[in-house]
């Protein structure tokens, strides 16, 4: 019998978009809101994900266990739900969907396994489910991966990896490391570009000569900071990643750096609800230059 009751953990920026699709699809969705932000809370609210007082609560009434997070909490995070779970006297089907290597992936496994928990590797590519007309892609693998097709219908399509641990989160690494470190590429070179002074120019080039690519980094470059804060992790996990299968993880701890320079601006405090829409790539550059160790010569 399907699972019914799906907890989130936590309704973030993804988490709330996959309660809200799920809710419309009639599963019960859960949380445990207790320390969270405002603004988790209002997405969890808007997604009318119930609060629960506990996470031995949640643990108790879940079926399926979503961990939905910033990778660098993944592991923490597992330890901490497993704790819940043993104290509560519930073992439901745990999913880690976090942006983390096969190697995380294999660590949090041993931990929910641990507390007597299925676990489900998982990872999760594309934008929230809902905000566009495509199904977001849950790559899903381990023995018990068969329990996430509750998820499946139009806006979350699952795509079942096979029993081994790690292959989910191999996917959604070697993808991201394409998509996210050619953004983060962008990023560098057009900042770099801007503290030289040669900003017109060369955006005239690419323009002339790359049109596609410059209509990417219009769109991408200026948002970049709203995501910087988790990225980072990721790019770190990435960088595990390669290296773990003799591939140099230099590109992406540079990329790391680079996030690590966006999170500094004050881009980074706005959200995707807040964002300035009208700020352009030009505008943008100027607010990262600033930021370098010499600031901007424009």
């Amino acid at each position: 019998m399907p699972s019914q009751t799906v907890a989130i953990l936590s309704p973030g920026d993804m988490g709330h978009n996959v309660g809200k699709v799920l809710k419309k699809e009639g599963l019960r969705t859960i949380t445990c809101l207790a320390g969270r932000s405002e603004r988790t809370r209002s997405l969890a609210e808007a997604a009318a994900v119930e609060d629960l007082p506990s996470l031995e609560a949640v643990m108790s009434e879940a079926d399926l266990v979503l961990s939905i997070m910033p990778p660098s909490l993944a592991l923490d995070s597992a330890k901490t739900f497993a704790a819940a779970m043993t104290a509560a006297g519930s073992t439901p089907t745990y999913a880690d969907c976090n942006a983390v290597s096969p190697q995380t992936a294999q660590a949090v496994s041993d931990v929910v396994q641990s507390a007597g928990a299925a676990f489900v590797d998982a990872g999760i590519i594309g934008p929230g489910p809902g905000t566009r007309e495509k199904p977001t892609r849950f790559y899903v693998s381990g023995p018990k991966a068969a329990a996430m097709d509750v998820l499946h219908g139009p806006h979350i399509d699952v795509i079942n990896m096979g029993p081994d641990i790690g292959n989910a989160s191999a996917i959604k690494m070697c993808y991201a490391a394409i998509t996210k470190g050619t953004w983060t590429l962008y990023t560098a070179a057009l900042t770099a570009a801007e503290a030289l002074g040669v900003t017109d120019n060369l955006h005239d080039e690419i323009s002339y000569s790359r049109p596609n690519d410059f209509a990417e980094m219009e769109r991408m470059v200026p948002r970049m900071p709203l995501d910087a804060g988790r990225w980072i992790g990721e790019m770190h996990e990435i960088a595990h990643t390669l290296e773990g299968t003799g591939v140099t993880p230099n590109f992406h701890k540079g990329a790391a750096d680079v996030f690590e320079l966006l999170v500094k601006t004050p881009i980074a405090q706005e959200t995707r609800q807040t964002v300035d829409k009208s700020r352009t790539l030009k505008q943008a550059l100027a607010i990262y230059a600033e930021q370098l160790p010499g600031g901007s010569k424009t």
